[in-house]
């Protein structure tokens, strides 16, 4: 029932900005954990920043803290990141997953960036290419 859309991905060149949007469908209550990962040809999926909803503090990989910002908006039921100074590294298909009551901050946030522990649910990710 639970379904992820996840959007905004394109061409960038390199400090260049997207806003990825994962719009969400199907949840039962506002409690829940989203976390954003991507996944670059030839790597496996890494976690790039997550966010729980009790309370809603973010948690971001050390590669993108201070240039990527997580942020939700329940009333639209999405989630949004926001990539900034994109470098090519940066380039990957983006994914958001989602969990539903696993919203806590305490319990959830310590693993909520590893890409196969916590989340039932993932959208079909968007790309996101950085280059010159």
């Amino acid at each position: 029932e639970v379904q992820l859309q996840a959007s905004g991905g394109g061409l960038v060149q390199p400090g260049g900005s997207l806003r990825l949007s994962c719009a969400a469908s199907g949840f039962s209550s506002d409690d829940y954990a989203i976390g954003w990962f991507r996944q670059a040809p030839g790597k496996e999926r890494e976690g790039v920043s997550c966010i729980t909803s009790r309370p809603g503090t973010p948690f971001y990989a050390d590669s993108v803290k201070g240039r990527f910002t997580i942020s939700s908006d329940n009333a639209k039921n999405t989630v949004y990141l926001e990539i900034n100074r994109l470098k090519p590294e940066d380039t990957a298909v983006y994914y958001c997953a989602a969990d539903q009551d696993s919203g806590s901050y305490y319990d959830t946030g310590p693993f909520c960036m590893e890409p196969y522990r916590l989340y039932d649910y993932w959208g079909q990710g968007t790309l996101v290419t950085v280059s010159s």
